[in-house]
């Protein structure tokens, strides 16, 4: 597990557009400031400058990759003859990107306070009460958390969908679709007046409502039918299910 590690830890430090996305996401922050009003700049506090959206975006890119290119060259084969069992080189895969989503998540906390720091957006008070009877500091740690537990549902993914195609292009084009679109196709399912609410309220795609919810919860509540816990128990039971799933299609693949 140790060597399957260090390998994809050092393939994904080598790849160029790694260091790259930090910057872009710096500058899709100071857009999102540039672009808003003053009266949104707790809002922009809160959610970090709209970074969930620009990470989930960056995330798509980097790690629709990591198996579907692999495939398509058949570096696997390698990847697979130097581990002694699947799941090894799975898990691995699996612990680098959440790790480099967790890295990036930290690194919007550091480039918000900094921005803040800057007045870029309007200036805050962080130990203010904002919502949910908490401090603005509080707000924006609770929103990166549950950001990085609904970006780390779309990594679950990205993974099964990469398994199950081997082409690359498909599949960046099938995660963006879910990333563009799934949030507004629950709704409208979800708005059809069907007599399984109750059990269409728990699709996958709902859960991608979690950020948004948090820091608008009387406007998408009433889209999810959840509340947020719910979400967020949702959330973390698909990402177990997805990433299972998606293991079970790897071991039984043939390359």
């Amino acid at each position: 597990m140790k060597t399957c590690l260090k390998q994809e830890f050092y393939k994904l430090l080598h790849k160029k557009m790694i260091w790259i996305i930090p910057i872009i996401l710096l500058l899709l922050m100071i857009f999102a400031a540039l672009s808003l009003s003053a009266q949104e700049n707790r809002l922009l506090a809160m959610d970090t400058y709209f970074s969930d959206n620009w990470i989930m975006l960056l995330l798509i890119i980097t790690a629709s990759t990591i198996f579907s290119m692999e495939f398509q060259n058949n570096a696997i084969l390698i990847l697979l003859y130097k581990a002694p069992h699947k799941s090894e080189v799975y898990l691995a895969k699996i612990i680098v990107i959440f790790v480099y989503n967790l890295a990036l998540h930290v690194l919007a906390i550091v480039f918000t306070l900094l921005l803040k720091a800057f007045a870029l957006g309007g200036t805050v008070n962080w130990i203010a009460t904002y919502q949910y009877q908490q401090p603005l500091w509080l707000n924006m740690l609770h929103t990166s958390f549950l950001d990085l537990i609904a970006s780390t549902l779309i990594i679950s993914l990205i993974f099964l969908v990469s398994c199950l195609i081997n082409n690359n292009a498909v599949v960046i084009a099938v995660n963006l679709g879910i990333f563009f679109m799934g949030g507004s196709l629950s709704a409208d399912w979800l708005r059809s007046g069907s007599r399984w609410l109750d059990l269409i309220k728990w699709n996958p795609l709902n859960m991608t409502n979690l950020v948004t919810q948090y820091y608008n919860y009387p406007v998408y509540h009433q889209t999810s039918h959840l509340n947020n816990l719910q979400l967020l128990t949702g959330s973390l039971a698909y990402i177990f299910f997805f990433l299972i799933l998606g293991y079970l299609i790897f071991k039984k693949k043939r390359f």
